[in-house]
């Protein structure tokens, strides 16, 4: 009944928000996710089990009934009808960042992404977290160690772990770890290059199709996200388009201050064990122990001699999520309750927070870089900066922006005793992968005003949302990050850097205009 359900109000929505030629485009995409279905490599690729999930978790985020990213005019204030199933359970947004896409449904403005009446964006800046991967090296390893420790008894496993008796493991070699999926409905490649599609829709009025100049679209020194910006660039402007170019920025240690990737040059951050990266992992392991070792008692209890350990736990959690990036669903997320992927997702908060976000002292610092230098490029205007800017990074360089714009901030930190249920900062629905932040100048009848887009929902920033649409006014925007980069302190001071190290960017910026 849930998937009759869903299936009816999705053709309810298509029909009254997307008219005929948001069907035929939707059409072209469903086949093209049912061709990487029907010759995907993955034997035990197929829909998830009733119990698992309904209709609207089989489907790719950007096809499902509540998702409205595609026109701008199809994003009016949600109806009953148009958000059948928003009650129901979805482990999409409790994956803390381990899952494909999806859209921010909380603390978000009501009404969509609907530009204010009068009102027109004339400016896109973006800073996307890569597309959906597999485990990274580390990761991969522990979980092929757990899955051989697993195998190398010959005993059969029962209860919630029965279904290992047959099972595979998602990657087919460790050469896989850490690149862009490629199969199943969530594949990273598809996910990059429909979110082209669906900015360059939606911006298409920005697009100059008669300048000569060529547009820059920046990634960091990383494959998985040097790839994402191939894979977006042609969807936004054309395969192998000689309107674009991605201009790789090197994550090296000499860079300074000029790069996507400060977290990798600042030096005291990378030292510090108390309260820079590495406090992350601290706070992580603190709080895994108020439930982890309860999860290790009842499975070992279901298969006497296996003993599983706290990390063995965690590594088949994070199964969940990466198997389902590439097979389009995975049975590690039937083997947990809910109450035990809440307390998943706080964990992930729990890293994210203390090792890049504002429970470490250097974060605003290594935010405010791209953040001040996009500032700078919002007052300048499209006429003499340009209209779109394109940046491509990876989660803890997007976590650090925030904690420098302090979207998101907590009163108090996170305690790591329990869970805060009450909290700002959630991550599953602002870092997934293919997660990304838009910074929309808006120009109006009363002037220019910015407006924060996190994964298609709007978000207002604390003390400066009184302009249309809960945007912030341009000029109090730039006064309110140039007191954030006071809070955050010089970036080569706070990492201990000499003075001749670069201190900003000075590479964002794209051709062709006058500056």
């Amino acid at each position: 009944m849930a998937s009759i359900r869903a299936t009816r109000c999705s053709f309810r929505f298509f029909l009254n928000s997307m008219g005929i030629i948001s069907l035929a485009i939707s059409f072209m995409v469903c086949l093209l996710v049912t061709v990487l279905f029907l010759f995907s490599p993955s034997q035990t690729l197929g829909l998830p089990s009733v119990r698992q999930s309904n209709l609207q978790q089989v489907l790719p985020s950007y096809l499902q009934s509540h998702h409205r990213g595609w026109w701008e005019s199809a994003y009016q204030e949600s109806t009953a009808s148009d958000n059948c199933d928003k009650n129901e359970w979805n482990i999409l947004y409790h994956l803390g960042g381990n899952g494909p896409w999806i859209e921010k449904i909380d603390g978000v403005v009501k009404g969509g992404i609907n530009v204010p009446e009068e009102c027109k964006v004339d400016m896109v800046h973006m800073m996307s977290r890569h597309a959906e991967r597999y485990p990274t090296k580390n990761s991969g390893i522990r979980m092929l160690d757990l899955i051989s420790r697993i195998k190398s008894t010959g005993k059969p496993l029962t209860g919630d772990l029965e279904f290992l008796n047959y099972w595979e493991y998602f990657s087919g070699s460790p050469d896989q770890f850490e690149r862009l999926t490629t199969t199943g409905p969530y594949a990273g490649i598809l996910e990059a290059f429909t979110t082209g599609v669906k900015l360059a829709t939606r911006y298409t009025h920005l697009r100059n199709y008669s300048s000569p100049s060529v547009t820059y679209l920046w990634a960091s020194g990383s494959n998985r996200v040097i790839d994402t910006a191939r894979h977006f660039s042609a969807g936004f402007f054309g395969l192998e388009s000689k309107k674009a170019k991605v201009i790789v920025v090197s994550e090296a240690e000499d860079k300074g201050g000029d790069t996507l990737t400060p977290g990798d040059t600042c030096n005291k951050y990378n030292e510090d064990t108390e309260k820079g990266h590495h406090n992350g992992y601290t706070m992580l392991y603190k709080f895994q122990a108020t439930y982890l070792p309860a999860i290790a008692d009842r499975l070992s209890i279901q298969n006497p001699g296996f003993n599983f350990t706290d990390a063995e736990i965690y590594s088949m959690q994070e199964m969940c999520g990466f198997e389902t990036t590439v097979r389009g669903s995975s049975l590690w997320c039937e083997v947990f309750t809910q109450s035990e992927w809440r307390s998943f997702e706080y964990a992930r908060d729990v890293i994210h927070y203390y090792r890049a976000g504002p429970g470490t002292p250097y974060s605003r610092a290594l935010g405010w870089l791209w953040l001040n230098t996009t500032t700078n490029l919002l007052l300048e205007g499209p006429q003499s900066a340009g209209p779109l800017y394109f940046s491509f990074v990876h989660d803890g360089d997007i976590i650090a922006m925030l904690s420098a714009l302090g979207l998101f901030d907590n009163v108090e930190d996170l305690p790591v005793d329990r869970i805060e249920e009450d909290r700002q900062w959630k991550m599953s629905q602002v870092t997934p992968m293919g997660g990304r932040i838009l910074f929309e100048r808006m120009t109006c009848p009363t002037g220019q005003y910015v407006r924060f887009n996190v994964n298609d929902g709007i978000v207002p920033l604390k003390g400066c949302s009184d302009g249309p649409g809960s945007s912030c006014a341009l000029d109090a925007f730039a006064e309110y990050v140039e007191e954030r980069g006071k809070l955050g302190g010089d970036f080569r001071k706070v990492c201990g850097l000499g003075k001749d190290a670069p201190r900003a960017l000075t590479f964002l910026r794209q051709p062709g205009f006058p500056g």
